[in-house]
């Protein structure tokens, strides 16, 4: 099949390398303009576009993709079916109508559940037992259209951000173009979605990782994974961030939130509204990251704020 990709970020690789080590054309990739980034502003090339690239792929970066001339240009490449994972811009009907199949995305929940910008994360820090991939047929709305095909993942006890988020990005890949060879079969039984199960995926923020210690254990170790390797959840320890990497909850003693409640044996266990957290892993403003037993070492007396 002739394919238009739409993507931007590293989630969205995985699929682009899976249409084209399946046999597919991809006539054309879209992806975000290039962004400046750093102190040096360097230009940087979004994930996907380095991608496409590599493969001497044709790529378009337009600041709004309705502007009609953008939409006139990519609807005349003659697409069978435009494929879009995590593109960052929403598309027009015009477009979504334009190749012969439609448009297909490739979301990481299993729709109607997580709709939104976030799906991966929001999973875990609800305490989900399991998520996945839905690939489906694009409308006008915001994760609302038919679905296609499902594939679900196991949320392990240890999940982070970032390990959900390789896990899903391989299986969309996988299970989009088994959903091209049922689409091109006319095998496809499209579904409708029906209401949602679950708050809207909202974009996570840096205040997001803020650590509440009169929260649960189980809540906080979940942030803690959750929002790895981004935004990450970090409280304040004498005056200064301190980023909290990796956890494992413990039995509390009854002390107040908040409150340090070993600090020896190369452990460091602070009390929480229910339980408390034994810190593994933790990162000081301005330091690297490092097992707690060589942050104990060198830290001297800490004032948990």
């Amino acid at each position: 099949m002739k394919v238009l990709f739409m993507g931007t970020p590293d989630f969205a690789v995985s699929t682009l390398k899976a249409i084209i080590e399946a046999g597919h054309e991809v006539i054309g990739v879209v992806t975000q303009p290039d962004k400046p980034v750093g102190r040096g502003k360097k230009i940087r090339f979004s994930p996907v576009k380095e991608e496409a690239l590599l493969h001497d792929i044709p790529v378009f970066q337009p600041r709004k993709v309705r502007d009609p001339e953008v939409v006139k240009e990519l609807s005349g490449l003659g697409a069978d079916v435009g494929v879009v994972v995590a593109f960052g811009q929403i598309l027009p009907k015009s477009l979504l109508d334009a190749p012969k199949y439609g448009c297909l995305n490739v979301h990481a929940s299993l729709l109607p559940a997580y709709r939104g910008a976030a799906p991966i994360q929001w999973a875990i820090l609800n305490g989900d037992e399991e998520t996945g991939v839905t690939i489906m047929q694009m409308d006008a709305g915001l994760d609302t259209g038919d679905i296609l095909t499902k594939e679900t993942v196991k949320i392990e006890s240890d999940e982070t951000g970032g390990s959900l988020h390789d896990k899903l990005s391989e299986v969309g890949g996988r299970l989009l173009v088994k959903t091209l060879a049922l689409t091109e079969q006319g095998k496809l039984e499209p579904v409708k979605q029906g209401e949602t199960t679950t708050e809207y995926a909202s974009m996570l923020t840096k205040e997001l990782g803020h650590i509440d210690w009169n929260r649960d254990a189980l809540e906080i170790d979940r942030k803690v994974r959750g929002l790895s390797p981004w935004p990450s959840a970090y409280t304040r320890v004498n005056g200064k961030t301190f980023k909290i990497w990796s956890s494992e909850v413990v039995e509390g003693d009854g002390s107040a939130p908040g409150t340090i409640i070993q600090k020896d044996r190369g452990k460091l266990v602070i009390a929480c509204g229910s339980g408390a957290l034994s810190l593994r892993e933790v990162q000081m403003e301005g330091k690297k990251r490092m097992g707690i037993e060589d942050f104990l070492r060198g830290c001297g007396e800490i004032a948990l704020e």
